[in-house]
């Protein structure tokens, strides 16, 4: 046993102590709610968005619970994240205080819960990392992805990224031989998932070692797969069940989402893309989707569309299952017809240049009198109107996804900076010797677990349709991704110069994290239009 170890045991909490202290920093957050009930959120946004990353940060303290009884070494993490989420509350709190409705014992509980976990000695003791505490079954699950990024991603990431290329086909196969594609698809349409918390647990675990070896080129490939399923699943006609679940499943089809608009964003209630019937029959498709991630690449389109144009909200949306030719590269333009195709439409891609997460790359797509066959229609006649409430199932699933991504992308960064930190010497000693370096490292390390538990335990309260599923999948995505963006950055700044340099992959995994706390739901918009209104409305 070490002597930060030891130091650290000595100030950690027992099991008592730590329920205790998140019920008080709960009641905190009640507090806070009360203090907002009944006022107008957008008039109060600054103080809303706090009060839904404080319960946010509470949720994950409280996944932590039960994890604390694995052993000491456990227990002193919990500790030391109740601190954090402490130190959370209370930066937040500081300046704005009856806004909160806090009172200075308030202030104070705060105080008290800091000090039992925020010690460099603390800190330190966790350098090394903890076990996830897997069942043997998932554990499998994790060796077997782990394995596939550490032999088949991790060697080609690093040129994908450089090159802005596209994923090789090679991966793609690959990972439909793994059965990646089928995690969450029923196991009557060839998948995997027989209903139950298992099926959500598999999908985050393969998610983040899949992300662990490359956002780009593996977690993320799940991601488009899983939020048509769940559309289809909850909506679809048994036809279009038959037709594209199995297809999905075998990674024979490959999957884009095109909800998000150039003037809209995370407004998706506010989309213009049209759907129009079509003389013929079908549907003609016009307007303009960006941020349509793998949308070269992909086989078929999951495409949000206004069917009702006297209807200016999401109740006039539809979705639809669009069909597309392959392509590759940065552009495309493909057009139909006019043999048999009503309209003779255009469909046209460019790729949007970005910093990070490369390889799939995110389209912004055109359509001038696309045309799609009747039977594209989620739900058939009776999806109309639908497509809204179809969309966001999915997207709570890919925001639960988006979190587990986020967290093999942390667990990628701290390895490479603990790692690093042991074999450069500075001043005559390995960086891994100096305090300032082991407490970067053990938060690191604690954060990681932190949001992995949190992830876990979301997947657990979805798959038995637990209610609370929906805003705690927002909340993970919210404090997993803000978390990934600090974990990034430290390893980037453990490596020194060398982390500013490409050579080394600390610089992916930094602009990779990025991007997490934006697609998938805005972190804003999050915090203000899901987790702080739910939150109002469960009370």
């Amino acid at each position: 046993m070490t002597d930060a170890y030891r130091r650290g045991m000595n100030q950690s909490m027992n099991d008592e102590q730590l329920v205790a202290a998140v019920n008080a920093m709960q009641t905190i957050v009640e507090r806070a709610l009360d203090s907002i009930s009944g006022l107008d959120l957008d008039e109060h946004q600054l103080v809303a968005y706090d009060i839904a990353h404080a319960a946010s940060a509470v949720a994950a303290a409280r996944s932590l619970l039960a994890y604390a009884a694995h052993g000491d070494p456990e227990r002193v993490l919990a500790t030391a994240f109740v601190a954090e989420a402490a130190h959370d509350i209370f930066c937040r709190i500081a300046g704005r205080s009856r806004s909160w409705g806090a009172d200075t014992t308030s202030l104070s509980t705060l105080d008290d819960l800091m000090s039992s976990g925020r010690s460099p000695a603390v800190l330190s003791s966790l350098a090394a990392g903890t076990s996830p505490h897997l069942d043997p079954d998932f554990e499998l699950v994790a060796e077997t992805f782990r394995r596939f990024a550490d032999d088949r991603l991790m060697p080609v990431a690093a040129e994908i990224h450089r090159t802005n290329s596209d994923v090789p086909e090679s991966l793609i196969d690959e990972m439909a031989a793994l059965g990646v594609f089928g995690l969450s698809i029923p196991s009557e349409y060839g998948g995997f998932a027989e209903g139950g918390p298992n099926d959500y647990l598999g999908m985050v675990i393969a998610t983040e070692e899949l992300s662990r070896g490359s956002l780009g080129a593996g977690g993320s490939l799940i991601t488009r797969p899983e939020i048509l399923t769940r559309a289809l699943v909850t909506g679809g006609t048994d036809s279009q069940k038959s037709k594209w679940l199995p297809r999905m499943a075998g990674g024979e089809v490959m999957v884009a989402v095109a909800v998000t608009e150039p003037d809209h964003g995370s407004d998706v209630a506010g989309i213009r893309c049209s759907a129009t019937p079509s003389t013929g029959g079908g549907w003609l498709i016009n307007g303009t989707k960006t941020w349509c991630t793998f949308a070269g690449r992909a086989d078929v389109m999951m495409l949000l569309a206004r069917t009702d144009p006297s209807s200016l909200d999401h109740r006039g949306l539809s979705l639809f299952v669009l069909p597309k030719p392959r392509s590759s590269g940065h552009r495309f333009d493909h057009l139909q017809g006019p043999d048999g195709i009503p309209g003779g439409g255009r469909m046209q891609g460019r790729a949007i240049d970005t910093i990070g997460y490369r390889g799939m790359h995110s389209f912004e797509v055109s359509f001038d009198d696309w045309w799609v066959p009747e039977e594209s229609l989620v739900g058939g006649p009776d999806g109309l109107g639908r497509g809204f409430y179809l969309q966001m199932g999915g997207f709570e699933n890919g925001r639960l996804q988006t979190a587990a991504r986020a967290v093999g992308v942390m667990q990628a960064a701290y390895e490479a900076a603990r790692d690093y930190a042991a074999e450069r010497i500075v001043f005559g000693n390995p960086i891994s010797d100096y305090q300032m370096t082991r407490a970067k490292l053990g938060r690191m390390a604690m954060l990681t677990q932190a949001c992995r538990q949190f992830a876990l335990r979301v997947a657990t309260l979805m798959g038995e349709g637990d209610e609370r599923a929906g805003v705690e999948a927002s909340m993970v995505k919210a404090y997993a991704c803000r978390a990934a963006e600090w974990v990034t950055r430290e390893a980037m700044q453990i490596h020194g110069g060398m982390g500013y340099a490409e050579e080394y992959d600390v610089s992916r995994y930094y602009v990779d994290a990025r991007v997490l706390s934006i697609f998938e739901g805005t972190d804003e918009t999050l915090c203000l239009k899901v987790i702080i209104r739910r939150l109002l409305a469960s009370r």
